[in-house]
């Protein structure tokens, strides 16, 4: 049971699906972090700001006010009129403040009278509720609180614009008259805004800035990420001599000596095992030469002995007989051999002709007398331009491999078909099927390997095992491939597919052009196994 990734592990994987360049989430973490600071920043000092400006403008009105009352309200006679009232109310009106006045008093008569500055401006209903309550209240004179009525303030909005109410009653016998102010606050609200448009243009151009040090920053860092990079792409690709120029003595720089110091590594590594391939390969090659001679005198010795069989002791004839049949497994495998290292070595070319498939097939099959044995399905005349001996090479060790460990009849199948790459030309396609039990699940994908052995109980077989890797290899060099896999159950055994172009002449040209030399070409048909090989060698 596997654990359920953490919170971090999966905002880690859908910010990587989101921002998948590293450049971009350099960028839009500064932006973020820049855009988070200024907003802070300006709504700190916006608000700091805010707070001065009515603060400053609240008591400055409240204080003139105050005064005003005094001077103004403060020295009307107890017994006034409302004419009285809206004079006082205009004088105090005529403050620097700049605000309206509301006067509210009993008039001789006992009748109340609210008399403002200026009536379409401010009445008393402009005035909230909760305010006239509280300047109205009387409290109790104690040593906290020295006077029964106290100045009270509010901040209202009026048609879309705010103002500053405020409202005290004059200290005295009773009745005393009670004033309003009202002023309004929308000179400090321009001017607030105007500092909220420079404080946002302020953390927009802040945010512009840091988006700009942000890839000034990610150019500097992924630069040397690219570098690492494409020389890690260069490594990748087989040029072990890649190295980092380093500068500094940062972390980069750092992780640049360090590839460095693998890259040499790796070098010296891959020079030392190249060595070894190469000394193997000349051993082989020339272990494989060496042999060549003193089999073909045992082989001659061999044929004669086979040829005396019938008039040798019957007690020898067995041993003859075993000599002959394991120097003949030893030459194919020495011949096996020296095709394969001119396979490892790059040298094996293709000789191309044109071949009619059919006539191919039925001459491999033929040559070995396997005709009664083999079911060919092939239509005459399906043409291809390919190496003959190679192809025969290959039909021979997939139609014998099928006859040794499945048995007859082994069917072959030639047909063409588009190329499943959607490249050029058609596709030769040859299956061959045999009616064995198939081949084990965990042996299939090794069946090409060479040397490799289905049963380790059984290590030694009449084949050397390499028939089947050969096989691949001259498909490879035709530029196509070899597939195996089991039919169905019920409809028969292992199933190997021969896949070729039908025009091998651009794989030849791409050869040719690798290493440098010229393409054989000449009309020529399957012959002698061994006498081809050594044409080729």
């Amino acid at each position: 049971m596997t654990d359920a990734p953490s919170f971090g592990a999966r905002l880690r994987s859908r910010l990587a699906g989101l921002l998948p360049s590293l450049r971009l989430r350099l960028v839009v973490v500064f932006a973020l972090v820049a855009l988070t600071a200024a907003v802070s920043a300006s709504g700190i000092a916006y608000w700091l700001n805010r707070d001065a400006v009515l603060t400053r403008a609240q008591n400055a009105a409240l204080n003139d006010f105050r005064k005003a009352m005094e001077d103004n309200a403060g020295n009307l006679p107890r017994k006034v009129d409302c004419g009285q009232l809206r004079e006082a109310a205009a004088k105090m009106a005529r403050s620097s403040q700049n605000y309206q006045v509301l006067l509210v008093d009993e008039t001789e008569s006992g009748k109340r009278c609210a008399a403002a500055s200026n009536l379409d401006d401010f009445a008393l209903g402009d005035v909230p509720d909760r305010l006239r309550h509280a300047v109205e209240e009387k409290r109790p004179v104690t040593k906290q609180n020295k006077h029964p009525y106290h100045l009270y303030w509010q901040r209202i909005t009026l048609d879309g614009d705010p103002y500053l109410v405020g409202g005290a009653k004059v200290i005295g016998e009773e009745p005393t008259p009670t004033g309003y102010l009202l002023k309004s606050l929308a000179p400090e609200r321009d001017d607030l805004s105007s500092l909220g448009w420079s404080l946002g243009i302020a953390t927009g151009l802040a945010l512009i800035g840091a988006m700009l040090l942000a890839q000034a920053a990610a150019t500097t860092v992924l630069r040397p990420v690219r570098r690492l990079g494409d020389a890690a792409r260069r490594l990748g690709e087989g040029k072990l001599e890649t190295r980092l120029r380093v500068s500094g003595t940062d972390e980069l720089a750092e992780l640049s000596r360090t590839f460095n110091d693998a890259a040499a590594s790796l070098e010296q590594r891959v020079a030392e095992l190249s060595a070894r391939e190469a000394s193997s390969r000349r051993f082989v090659a020339d272990m494989s030469h060496e042999l060549r001679t003193p089999m073909t005198a045992i082989s001659a010795v061999t044929e004669v002995l086979e040829e005396e069989q019938d008039n040798l002791d019957p007690m020898i004839a067995p041993a003859v007989q075993l000599v002959v049949s394991e120097t003949r497994r030893l030459n194919d495998l020495v011949e096996n051999l020296m095709e394969v290292t001119r396979f490892d070595a790059g040298t094996a070319r293709l000789v191309l002709d044109d071949v009619d498939v059919a006539d191919q097939v039925t001459a491999c099959i033929d040559a070995r007398a396997w005709l009664d044995a083999v079911e060919l399905d092939a239509d005459r005349g399906i043409m291809a331009r390919l190496d003959p001996r190679r192809l025969d090479v290959i039909l021979a060790n997939l139609i014998g491999n099928a006859l040794k460990h499945g048995g007859s009849p082994v069917r072959v199948s030639v047909h063409t078909r588009e190329r499943p790459d959607g490249g050029d030309g058609d596709e030769l396609a040859i299956e061959v099927a045999d009616q064995g039990p198939g081949i084990p699940e965990d042996v299939l994908p090794h069946v090409f390997d060479r040397f490799y052995k289905a049963s380790a109980s059984r290590p030694r077989s009449e084949g050397s095992g390499l028939g089947l890797s050969i096989a691949l290899e001259n498909a490879h060099i035709h530029g196509g491939e070899i597939t195996a896999h089991n039919a169905p159950s019920g409809e028969g055994g292992a199933v190997f597919t021969l896949h070729l172009p039908r025009d091998a002449r651009r794989v030849a040209e791409e050869w040719e052009r690798e290493n440098g030399e010229g393409t054989g070409e000449h009309p020529r048909h399957g012959g002698d196994r061994a006498q081809d090989e050594g044409e080729d060698r």
